[in-house]
C-alpha cells in the first residue's frame, strides 16, 4: 500500500461548481416528486378538476419554481464553464482525444470488469471528471435541455408571461401536448436512472481509489498522487 505522503491535496471543485451540483440535485428531486404527482394525481373525493384544487395548485407551483431553479442553474453552469478552472471548463465534457479515450477504457475496466485501478498507470487517472463521467454529464445536459424545452412548452398554454411562450414551437414540432408529455415524462425516468448510477459510481470510486471523491463535492479538495500535481495546484 502507498504511504500517505505520496498524495497531495489539491483544490478541484470551485464553490460555484459545488453550488450548481447541490442546487441541481435539489431541484431534480423536487421536480421528480412533483412531476410524478402531476402525472398521476392521487384520488381525492372531490367533484372539481384536479388542477382547480388547492393542494394540486400548490404542487404545480412548487414544480414550476423548481423548474426555474433548474434552468437558471444550467445557465449558471454554462457561464462558469467559460470562466472557471480547468476542471470545470467546457472542454472537459468532450474527451475525444487520445488521452481521453485511453482514460475511458481505463474507467470501463474498473466499473464493468471491476479491475483494481492500481493495476494501471497513474497517468490514466483523471484528477477532475474521468472520461466516462464527462460523456455521461454531456448527455445529461442534453436531457436537461429537452426537459426545459418540453416543460415550458406544456406550461406555455396556461402562462401569461412571455418567457414560457418562447417554447410554444415545441408542441407542434413533437405533434401535440400528449407527445410532449410522453417525452417529458420519459426523460424524467432516464434522469432518475442516471442519478442512481451516478451515486453508486461516485461512492464506488471513493471507496476504491481513496481520493475523497464524495467529500470533494462538499469541500472542493481531492487527494492526488504527488507525481500528478503541478506546483501551482498544490495545496499546503
Amino acid at each position: 500500500m502507498l504511504a500517505i505522503n505520496t498524495y497531495k491535496r489539491i483544490y478541484v471543485w470551485e464553490s460555484p461548481v459545488r453550488v450548481f451540483h447541490w442546487s441541481n440535485a435539489f431541484s431534480m428531486v423536487v421536480l421528480a416528486i412533483t412531476g410524478i404527482l402531476i402525472a398521476n394525481p392521487p384520488a381525492i373525493m372531490s367533484g372539481s378538476e384536479a388542477s382547480n384544487q388547492q393542494w394540486f395548485g400548490l404542487v404545480r407551483t412548487v414544480h414550476f419554481l423548481a423548474a426555474y431553479l433548474f434552468m437558471f442553474g444550467m445557465i449558471y453552469r454554462v457561464i462558469w464553464s467559460l470562466v472557471g478552472n480547468k476542471y470545470s471548463n467546457w472542454r472537459v465534457f468532450f474527451p475525444f482525444t487520445k488521452k481521453g479515450m485511453r482514460n475511458l477504457v481505463h474507467v470501463l475496466k474498473i466499473d464493468i470488469l471491476l479491475q483494481n485501478p492500481r493495476q494501471f498507470n497513474f497517468s490514466d487517472i483523471c484528477v477532475g471528471h474521468n472520461s466516462l463521467a464527462a460523456l455521461s454529464y454531456m448527455f445529461l445536459f442534453l436531457m436537461m435541455i429537452v426537459q426545459v424545452c418540453t416543460g415550458f412548452a406544456l406550461y406555455a398554454d396556461q402562462s401569461t408571461w412571455w418567457f414560457p411562450n418562447l417554447f410554444g414551437w415545441v408542441v407542434p414540432l413533437l405533434g401535440g401536448d400528449a407527445e410532449v408529455r410522453i417525452v417529458h415524462h420519459a426523460i424524467m425516468w432516464m434522469m432518475i436512472m442516471f442519478v442512481v448510477i451516478h451515486v453508486y459510481l461516485v461512492m464506488y470510486h471513493d471507496w476504491l481509489e481513496r481520493r475523497a471523491e464524495v467529500s470533494s463535492m462538499f469541500g472542493g479538495y481531492k487527494y492526488v498522487r504527488s507525481e500528478r500535481v503541478k506546483p501551482e495546484e498544490e495545496t499546503k
